[in-house]
């Protein structure tokens, strides 16, 4: 059973930096993609940014140039520093990595159970 597992979320202070991380649980696995989404209670879920299992990154408009994702295959983790955080960042952060298997043939996402983080004005 894979299972996401989100840390570093919290309260800071605008202009400030936070590093959100994200790690699969469980084995026999391969994950394709892995991105991070927010959302704001009763607001459809973003996208934030992606990396591709070969490191190609894409970001949101209004993230590029202060966040930066990466990942490790090798501990099936990904995070994500974000620098100069404004209030209008302030969402539920969410991790999706896209996970496959071969024997038994399985293919689907899986996400965090959200992490919080706040900037305060």
């Amino acid at each position: 059973q894979v299972q996401l597992v989100e840390s570093g979320g919290g309260l800071v202070q605008a202009g400030g930096s936070m590093r959100l991380s994200c790690a699969a649980s469980g084995s026999n696995f391969i994950i394709d993609d892995m991105a991070w989404f927010r959302q704001t209670p009763g607001k459809k879920r973003d996208l934030v940014a992606e990396i591709t299992r070969d490191g190609i990154t894409t970001y949101a408009d209004s993230v590029k140039g202060r966040f930066t994702i990466s990942r490790d295959n090798a501990k099936n983790t990904m995070s994500m520093q974000m620098s100069r955080l404004q209030p209008e960042d302030t969402d539920v952060y969410y991790c999706r990595f896209a996970i496959r298997r071969l024997l038994p043939p399985m293919s689907r996402d899986y996400w965090g159970p959200g992490t919080q983080v706040t900037v305060s004005s």
